[in-house]
Formats: C-alpha cells, structure tokens, sequence
C-alpha cells in the first residue's frame, strides 16, 4: 500500500465527521447555496470551482469506496478516477440540489466497473462505523467494538446492491431522494432493497 494511501486513510475520517457535524449544526443552507454556487461554475468549466469540489468531496468519496469494500490503494486510485469523469461528464451536472447523487453516482458506477474487471478481488472491508466515546468504560468500549465488528461482519455479506444502498443512505447520509438517483434507480426501488438489506442484517445480527 502506498504512503499516499495510507495519508488519506489517517485523515479522511476527521474531516468526514466535520462535515457532518456542520450539517447538523443548522448550516444545510449555507451548504445548499454552496453547492449552488459550485454547480454553475463547474458548469461553466471553472477550473478552481474544480479543485473546491475535490476539496469538499474527496474524504467522502474515498469513505464510500472504503464501504464499499476496496482497498485503501483501490479507493485512493477510484476516488482520483471518479473525480477526472465528474469534470469530464460535468455537462450532465443538472444544478447544486443535484450535485451528492451526480457525483456519488459517478463513483458507484466506478465501483461496478472495478468489480466486473476483479471479479475476484480483495475482501470486503467496512470503515468508518466505529467511533468509539473515548470517555466510555473499557469494559463498554470493547462490547461497542465487539457490536461494531458484527455490523461490518453482516454488511460485508450483503449483495453489492444491497450494501449500496445501506451505504448510501446510513453510512454516507444521503436522503432517500439523493441516494436512489445515485444509485441509478427510483425511490420505490431504493426503499425495496433498503429494506430487504435492513431484514438481511437483521437476520444475520440476530
């Protein structure tokens, strides 16, 4: 695994739970018109409104990779990719209330296309769920583990369909909405297999 790789590894997770720290803290408008604003430039091929996007999405892209079970290099080689394909489809970038399902759909396509090139490639690894209290017991702190170690274990032996979509919506916070039109799909279609892979899970954690 490259230096690189392993950089983005250590820093990607502080600056994902910032990020969404901020969008509980009441800033979805502030994002909102950020996003705006970021859309028509990119749009209008603005080179710096590129770099700001990559700024902005990279650590959540790279997580998304990461859930989806590839590798930390695999995810650092996906997340450049899907960023290259974003300003070379940016035409398709409807406006900035389209801008998580655009880009995430870019990648989720990434992602079906490394797989179907490794159809047996590494094994499954889920990151970023366990975010232990550091104020917790010991003897609380290792049953958390212990409980986390089971939820990645059960996503893990979801069909990718069904990880996608648990992906999407609990793991990267997208709203239901966001996550079918990245996933490609209709929102009937998402909330079905969200809640077949909600039943999955739950027979395999139970």
């Amino acid at each position: 695994m490259g230096k690189k790789a392993q950089s983005t590894e250590h820093k990607v997770d502080s600056a994902h739970l910032i990020s969404e720290q901020q969008s509980t803290e009441g800033d979805q408008e502030y994002l909102q018109q950020r996003r705006d604003s970021l859309a028509a430039r990119l749009r209008a091929g603005d080179r710096e409104a590129a770099a700001e996007l990559v700024d902005l999405y990279y650590g959540q892209i790279y997580l998304f990779f990461r859930r989806l079970g590839h590798s930390r290099q695999v995810s650092e080689d996906l997340t450049q990719e899907s960023f290259l394909l974003a300003w070379y489809h940016v035409a398709q970038l409807r406006d900035g209330k389209a801008l998580n399902s655009w880009l995430y759909r870019i990648a989720g396509n990434a992602s079906r296309l490394y797989w179907r090139k490794h159809p047996c490639g590494e094994p499954a690894s889920i990151e970023g769920l366990d975010v232990a209290d550091k104020k917790e017991a010991e003897s609380d702190k290792v049953e958390r583990h212990e409980q986390f170690d089971r939820l990645k274990n059960a996503v893990a032996r979801l069909s990718m369909k069904l990880r996608q979509v648990v992906v999407l919506h609990y793991m990267q916070h997208l709203t239901i909405a966001e996550a079918a039109d990245a996933a490609g799909i209709r929102e009937g279609t998402f909330k079905s297999r969200l809640n077949r892979a909600l039943k999955v899970l739950r027979k395999h954690l139970t």
